[in-house]
């Protein structure tokens, strides 16, 4: 299988921190920080001689198995820009992002993107592009730039060192002492007696490098189930404190999403607490969403409002996000004339934001029923409660379409006072329409009523409504206020 010639973007990760931070292997240096760089430690040295140039640094022994879950962390999370996404020597990711540029906005677009990814991850790296993955591959080992042409990557790639191969390795003081210093040099080199001397692998990564053999990858398969986990490096008694380690999650997550085509409706967030004797369980901050999405950047906002609001229990050293909750990714279509106001997406994301800043049972919405009486026509539940327009619409009665009906329904009605024979409020009030007779409710709370629809002096309309008593022979009539129209 011959790989076609596009961009190839490789994102080589590096620790970095300002702290004064060494990390051993061996009793050896293999890498550390820029504060300990202008210490004067270098890699290679033993601890003894970085504990003389830096004595107030902090040492750290390697750890393959975390380097190894942080890497598949930020693959998972880079999975949102191309669905091909290899893993390379060295700790190295090859992302084929040549489908992927007009989707994101060029290649400088992407880049920047995919930097400010790995940034929001914890972690530095070094990003470049060529027309090969190999290519790719040694221009980010070397720091040497991007390549977007074979003729700029041949460019390039002659005069990095040959040491940035690994078959080369073994091989480099011979390298030198025949003269060989770049990986021009060393392609120039009869091709049969390199071989002998050094192997095939090496001729193997050179022509990898320069287009000359087909490459073959394994592209990187996203799980079935999303669950990702990471530990604090400190014990944290603030929960706003711990919107940095979600937004992590989030970002692995929209991978997850992006790769399976996915969107989410309901993620939990676990903050899991000490162990021990005193353990306790996780506490589990849960976000509904009314529409499901696939974008970081609304359910980090949603998981901000929620942590400030939360109460620990005990200190957390470490946070678990799942999804239990998925379905098949629905993207919206553009239309040619956008409604001005926002989409429906931008409408439920506003209320999925309010009902996490003041809760769910505080952002409701109407909920009418088949009942002719006013207070009973509508009830209100929380928003986080799924209403289909078309049952809405099958439970109200036929009749009520045409009828008038305030914008403003009291919780109570007013009682009005009568003055020359007329219902009284502010001013005098004028009749202005028909009758609506209303009788309702006789297996329960039964209402006869007479509605009208009233004007004032000030030219506001009201909605009033005459009690009829049909047990007195001759009725009090009795006039209330029951809703005020726009």
């Amino acid at each position: 299988m011959h790989l076609p010639r596009l961009p190839l973007e490789v994102f080589c990760p590096r620790w970095s921190t300002d702290q004064c931070t060494v990390v051993l292997e061996q009793e050896r240096v293999i890498a550390l920080s820029d504060a300990a760089h202008d210490a004067g430690v270098r890699e290679g040295l033993r601890r003894g001689g970085a504990i003389m140039l830096a004595p107030q640094s902090q040492f750290q022994q390697r750890s393959p198995p975390l380097e190894a879950e942080a890497l598949q962390a930020v693959a998972l999370a880079l999975l949102q820009f191309t669905p091909q996404l290899a893993q390379a020597e060295e700790a190295t990711l090859l992302l084929d992002v040549g489908a992927s540029l007009r989707l994101f906005g060029g290649l400088r677009a992407l880049c920047r993107k995919v930097a400010d990814s790995v940034r929001a991850l914890g972690f530095t790296g070094t990003l470049s592009c060529a027309p090969t993955a190999r290519g790719a591959w040694l221009l980010a080992r070397g720091n040497a730039g991007r390549a977007l042409t074979m003729a700029s990557l041949e460019r390039r790639l002659r005069a990095l060192p040959p040491g940035l191969l690994p078959p080369a390795r073994p091989y480099l003081d011979w390298l030198e002492g025949i003269g060989c210093m770049t990986l021009g040099q060393l392609r120039r080199l009869p091709r049969p007696g390199l071989q002998r001397r050094c192997g095939r692998a090496l001729l193997d990564m050179l022509d990898d490098a320069h287009g000359a053999r087909p490459e073959l990858h394994t592209w990187l398969q996203a799980p079935a189930s999303f669950r990702a986990k990471m530990e604090l490096f400190d014990r944290v008694e603030n929960a706003e404190a711990l919107l940095f380690g979600a937004h992590r999650l989030v970002l692995q997550l929209t991978g997850w999403l992006s790769a399976r085509q996915l969107a989410v409706g309901r993620i939990q967030l676990l903050l899991e607490h000490e162990r021990g004797r005193t353990a306790c369980a996780p506490t589990v901050v849960e976000v509904a969403l009314a529409e499901p999405t696939w974008q970081d950047g609304h359910l980090v906002r949603l998981l901000k409002e929620r942590l400030a609001k939360q109460e620990l229990q005990a200190p957390v050293i470490g946070l678990c996000l799942e999804a239990p909750q998925v379905q098949p990714m629905a993207p919206p279509s553009a239309s040619l004339f956008p409604e001005p106001g926002g989409s429906k997406e931008d409408w439920q994301r506003l209320l999925e934001l309010l009902a996490a800043r003041l809760g769910p049972e505080n952002v409701l919405q109407a909920a009418p029923s088949a009942d002719y009486r006013p207070e009973h026509a509508n009830t209100w539940l929380s928003i986080q409660t799924r209403l289909r327009p078309a049952d809405v619409r099958a439970q109200l009665p036929p009749d009520m379409g045409s009828l008038p009906r305030p914008a403003w329904l009291l919780a109570k009605p007013i009682p009005l006072l009568m003055r020359d024979h007329r219902p009284y409020y502010g001013s005098p009030l004028r009749i202005r329409s028909t009758g609506e007779r209303i009788e309702a409710g006789w297996w329960g709370a039964m209402q006869t009523r007479d509605y009208f629809m009233a004007q004032g002096e000030d030219h506001a309309h009201y909605w009033l409504f005459k009690e009829r008593d049909s047990g007195v022979a001759q009725p009090e009539t009795r006039w209330y206020l029951h809703g005020l129209f726009g």
